[in-house]
């Protein structure tokens, strides 16, 4: 199997100058853990923002984060990982990097968005647990 037939479609994106209070806002209403950083150009990288990028952010100001940007807290470039790869090496990626969800992108643009769970409930989907 591989990353296209278990990614997340049209993952929700923002914008890096948005506050990082739109960016809790975001997640909250529609129940996600992160979202994609959209890229400044055409040549830049994504990004993504994390409920882990946000807490460290929040613990670093001492909750005062009205002053801060999805710039200042997300991670960039980030990890990213073609549709065409087997989820066993996008497991892999994730365990040798600790992180839980990679953006999928085919030449510099996103396709979506594979996380551990995604990964997870399709093993226990094929394993019948």
């Amino acid at each position: 199997m591989i990353v296209q037939d278990i990614m997340k479609r049209n993952p929700l994106m923002i914008d890096p100058l948005s506050s990082l209070r739109e960016a809790l806002a975001i997640m909250k209403d529609k129940k996600v853990k992160s979202l994609v950083v959209n890229k400044q150009n055409p040549n830049d990288a994504y990004g993504i923002i994390t409920y882990t990028s946000v807490l460290k952010a929040i613990v670093a100001e001492d909750g005062d984060i009205d002053l801060l940007n999805v710039y200042d807290v997300y991670a960039k470039p980030a990890i990213t990982i073609s549709k065409y790869v087997d989820i066993k090496h996008a497991a892999r990626l994730m365990v040798n990097h600790s992180i839980k969800r990679i953006v999928v992108a085919d030449s510099n643009e996103i396709e979506g968005l594979v996380t551990m769970t995604d990964i997870i409930e399709n093993l226990m989907d094929i394993s019948n647990l």
